[in-house]
């Protein structure tokens, strides 16, 4: 199994286009210690030929622009895209839609939920019916999304999206609304969890033994952007759980057996982007890697 995580960066990536946050700042330099990340976002292969793609990042052009594997090999119009994913309706993850439009067939694969966040914006329409293929996915049932593929959708605790949101939302909730990805191929597994709001027994349950783990690296303490000065938010009020601190992914699931450990979804304001921190060495000493975009992993 062929991945690459397209994008590692949390809503915005980094640095963000207004954002003076030291971190953002540290990018927009050029200090090699900050690599800028573009928004989150997956491409998985069994063959390196078809390729699901995991979620459509504001930034997908770009993304696909960096990555040959991706790019148009025969004809006029060609993708080696043949499917899309979605976790859930957060903006970073369901924006690129909309730069997928120009007459390309895919499937577009996501629970009912999702589906309808996505039809009730009639924006989503210029995806032509007739061309992509909306196909409602539910939970706990394989499919075969491209060729030598198996998805399986599980649901994680978490969040409506921020532009669905109607007074105070529902926090933790496992829901269809937000999800995780068990994708196998060749007797391999690989679990998908960009947004997760809480590490439960359930979610170990599930992802132990998977040969590698992707998971929500958005913040490193609850508070990251109340301290970084450019927020009121606290991790767990977006929907995703720290990385420290009580309940914090890096301790919770220290003692599940996994494979290779990656951190993806990282906001601008986590420390753990600046190479060669004490923050950094410490989710790494923990067996964690912070993603970058390009990173490639065979499964």
């Amino acid at each position: 199994m062929h991945a690459i995580v397209l994008g590692s960066g949390a809503g915005g990536g980094v640095p963000q286009w207004n954002c003076r946050c030291p971190i953002c700042a540290m990018a927009r330099a050029g200090d090699r210690r900050v690599l800028p990340r573009t928004q989150s976002s997956l491409a998985v292969s069994a063959d390196g030929d078809s390729w699901l793609l995991v979620n459509a990042s504001p930034d997908i052009r770009q993304q696909l622009f960096d990555t040959p594997a991706l790019h148009p090999r025969e004809g006029l119009r060609h993708s080696p895209i043949q499917a899309v994913l979605l976790t859930n309706g957060d903006v970073d993850h369901v924006a690129g839609l909309l730069t997928l439009r120009e007459g390309q067939p895919f499937r577009l694969h996501a629970t009912r939920g999702i589906l309808d966040s996505i039809g009730a914006n009639r924006v989503f329409d210029v995806m032509a019916q007739g061309v992509v293929e909306r196909t409602e996915i539910a939970l706990d049932q394989p499919f075969s999304p491209v060729p030598g593929l198996t998805v399986t959708l599980f649901p994680v605790p978490g969040k409506v999206p921020l532009w669905l949101e109607d007074g105070t939302p529902e926090i933790g909730a496992e829901t269809e609304t937000t999800v995780g990805a068990m994708i196998e191929a060749g007797g391999k597994r690989l679990a998908y969890v960009p947004g997760c709001a809480r590490v439960t027994d359930g979610l170990k349950d599930r992802i132990s033994g998977v040969d590698a783990l992707l998971f929500d690296g958005t913040v490193l303490a609850d508070d990251d952007m109340i301290r970084a000065g450019v927020g009121t938010k606290t991790g767990w009020r977006m929907g995703h759980v720290p990385m420290t601190g009580e309940g914090g992914s890096v301790a919770a699931l220290a003692a599940v057996q996994v494979g290779q450990k990656v951190f993806v979804h990282i906001n601008n304001t986590n420390p753990v982007l600046v190479e060669g921190s004490e923050e950094r060495r410490g989710v790494e000493a923990a067996g964690w890697v912070v993603a970058h975009d390009g990173l490639t992993l065979r499964v």
